[in-house]
């Protein structure tokens, strides 16, 4: 592939931006960043809980089902690809005490780190303080379970959006290969193993990655011949998968079908959506692409395909499409690290721009930092309050939930916590009554901290209900399967999950029809446990959809926030 001059600019302007100092070589700063991992992995840490606990317990429950023999897509139902829960599942075996929330935000790292540090020693072949500067914006982004849009005001770690984390670090390291890899074959490769993962992460992710890939084909950055073999190579490897799996990638595409079905709308509102609560990064973006093609306007070459040849080739013309494919994967799923993959489009607008004799320059320069600095400033600042407010934070007693309940909480929620629950327990009616409706105890009740600590201690009191329950009753239950969003009990408990039902069930996006095969695991399952503190609309559509399961079974009342229907 031949250099192209942005890149040759942006090569040679780079070498002024880092002395030659030991520690600016990129591999200082990937065996810093490892050490920082593998000692966050390694050490039974307590960290502050944040929004959508519960979506981080759903790996656990995945963890579960593949150590039981169950493999994702094929013997249950997922949201996203394999790949994730997997990874997390690896991660789970080799660091026994590491946190969830580090191992789920940390579990593409194995992948993705290679193919940064593939990427940055190329790069750094040329200029090393070209190769950090594109190394350092991903190693902060992958450092910590924060996204960039904040759901709840209080401090904590993020409990959701570990897979669109790990899509967004991967659509930056694909762009950054299309912007700065000079060489073909490491293209084709770096490609194919991108959109793989990609692929096997999120299906949208990859969607956003062709996007991509297409427009480097359509402006001559990446031969066509290049990313056919690119393509071959990943569906080469897809087969070669389904093949060893005995389906996988086939079920994966069945269960993408069947959640094209559930998640239907119109695409425009989404769009708007992001646009809205993303407003710091989209407006100054669209600024900025607007006084670029003014800019490039006023020194147009005669004719005007001319001038928009040269403007689709030109860094202008990589905002635009990087802005459109990265806005198109938020709409799919709200909340991660939105447009940092801006950061190496926006890199070479700053090589190239800090040395013009233009008039537009300091413009420019001032909306290119605009761009950039609001994602790195949100992940700063949410991280930093979430670690210098732990040391104040106290821990939950959830003794029986295990590493899942390494969790500390401000001490007002501390104290509600336990309230709460028992609340929930005495006025089960009116929570029903409500629940009826359609509605729920507050309308942001699951990006609510106080709910998921709340809800914690009712797993808490679900496991030590059912110990007792097998204790006096002198039977072991094969398993069991809860009508809620995540089924931890499981894992907890160290059981066997039934086969075939979904995980993660949200009524609105992931929870498909019931079939033969899943209703013929739950007969088999000897427990299916309602919880009920609160009662919510969305626990009751579960309880509903799964109702013909309960069919035979005699009613337990477990504990004052459990039911439990038990198999004769």
């Amino acid at each position: 592939m031949d250099a192209s001059p942005d890149r040759m600019a942006a090569a040679t302007a780079a070498k002024v931006l880092v002395a030659a100092r030991p520690w600016a070589g990129p591999a200082i700063w990937l065996a810093a960043f490892l050490a920082f991992v593998l000692a966050g992995l390694l050490l039974p840490l307590r960290l502050p809980l944040g929004s959508y606990y519960w979506d981080t317990a759903v790996y656990l429950d995945a963890a579960q089902r593949i150590r039981e023999g169950q493999v994702p897509n094929i013997d249950f139902f997922a949201p996203v690809g394999p790949l994730g829960y997997y990874l997390v599942a690896g991660l789970d075996r080799l660091f026994p005490n590491a946190h969830p929330l580090l191992a789920a935000n940390w579990s593409l790292l194995p992948i993705a780190l290679p193919l940064l540090a593939i990427l940055v020693f190329h790069v750094a072949q040329h200029s090393r303080g070209l190769a950090l500067a594109l190394l350092l914006p991903f190693l902060l982004f992958a450092s910590l379970p924060i996204n960039l849009h904040e759901v709840y005001p209080l401090p904590g770690f993020d409990g959701y959006g570990h897979y669109n984390r790990h899509v967004a670090l991967l659509l930056y390291i694909l762009i950054a290969v299309l912007m700065f890899v000079r060489e073909r074959a490491l293209t084709i490769w770096l490609v194919a193993a991108l959109m793989l993962t990609l692929f096997l992460v999120k299906v949208t992710g990859a969607v956003a990655g062709v996007m991509l890939v297409g427009y480097a084909v359509l402006t001559a950055r990446m031969r066509l011949r290049d990313a056919c073999l690119a393509a071959v190579a990943v569906i080469g490897a897809l087969a070669i998968v389904d093949l060893a799996s005995g389906g996988l990638i086939r079920a994966y595409i069945d269960d993408i079908l069947t959640l094209l079905k559930l998640n239907t709308g119109a695409l425009l509102p989404r769009f708007l959506t992001v646009a809205s609560f993303k407003f710091e990064v989209v407006g100054p973006t669209l600024v900025l692409i607007g006084l670029l093609v003014y800019s490039s306007w006023q020194a147009r070459p005669a004719g005007l395909l001319s001038w928009l040849r040269e403007l689709a080739i030109s860094p202008v013309g990589w905002l635009a499409i990087g802005l459109l494919a990265l806005t198109f994967f938020e709409t799919q799923n709200t909340g991660s690290l939105e447009f940092i993959g801006l950061w190496p489009i926006l890199l070479v607008l700053l090589l190239d721009w800090r040395r013009r004799n233009d008039s537009l320059r300091p413009v420019v320069m001032l909306l290119i930092c605009v761009v950039a600095a609001p994602s790195a400033v949100n992940f700063i600042e949410r991280s930093a309050r979430a670690a210098l407010g732990a040391p104040t934070y106290l821990p939950l007693a959830v003794d029986n939930v295990g590493k899942l309940g390494r969790v500390s909480v401000k001490p007002e929620i501390a104290e509600r916590a336990p309230i709460m629950l028992q609340h929930y327990a005495r006025h089960q009616p009116a929570y029903a009554d409500l629940a009826a409706t359609g509605q729920k105890p507050s309308v942001t009740l699951y990006s609510e901290i106080d709910h998921h600590a709340i809800w914690l201690l009712e797993v808490e009191q679900g496991i030590a209900a059912i110990k007792a329950w097998e204790h006096a009753n002198r039977r072991e239950l094969n398993g069991v399967f809860t009508l809620d969003f995540v089924d931890i009990m499981n894992r907890l408990l160290d059981r066997r999950p039934p086969r075939h039902v979904p995980i993660g069930i949200d009524p609105k996006r992931s929870n498909p029809q019931l079939e033969a095969q899943m209703i013929e695991s739950l007969h088999r399952t000897d427990a299916i446990l309602a919880p009920k503190c609160p009662l919510t609309s969305i626990r009751a559509t579960i309880f509903k959809h799964f109702a013909q399961t309960l069919e035979g079974r005699s009613k337990v009342a477990l504990a004052p926030c459990w039911d439990m229907y038990l198999k004769p």
